[in-house]
């Protein structure tokens, strides 16, 4: 009986873990191809202006620190912003200034926390007309 009273630390904070690293998984959206058409179209259609908006982004977590790589395939300038949040109560969390990565560009957009990163991620909205 005693022996499993010791266990049940070693259990518990196994279990602590396992809860943190799922909270740190990404989610991905899958979307399914459109149906061909019966007939093909004879030429492409106007891209939707959101659609050529918006840089690419990963982010990456090492320890406390956040470095978001973006980069920008489309011919507008997106406006990126880099949230961090941290895991203790007591740590501040934070939001970068605005970045703008130009067409064909690429950007580095760094946060941190004192102590663990609970979450991070990017923001984007066009850059205004003229900049």
């Amino acid at each position: 009986m005693r022996a499993l009273y010791s266990r049940a630390p070693a259990l518990l904070s196994a279990a602590a873990l396992l809860a943190s690293l799922a909270g740190l998984a990404i989610a991905a959206e899958v979307r399914a191809a459109p149906a061909p058409a019966e007939d093909a179209p004879r030429s492409a259609p106007a891209a939707d202006p959101d659609e050529t908006v918006g840089a690419s982004c990963r982010t990456v977590v090492e320890g406390s620190s956040v470095t978001a790589h973006c980069q920008n395939p489309f011919p507008r300038t997106d406006r990126v912003r880099l949230h961090v949040e941290c895991d203790r109560w007591w740590d501040v969390d934070s939001d970068s200034a605005p970045v703008e990565v130009g067409p064909a560009d690429y950007a580095q957009v760094s946060g941190r926390c004192w102590k663990e990163v609970r979450s991070a991620w990017i923001t984007h909205e066009p850059a205004a007309p003229g900049s």
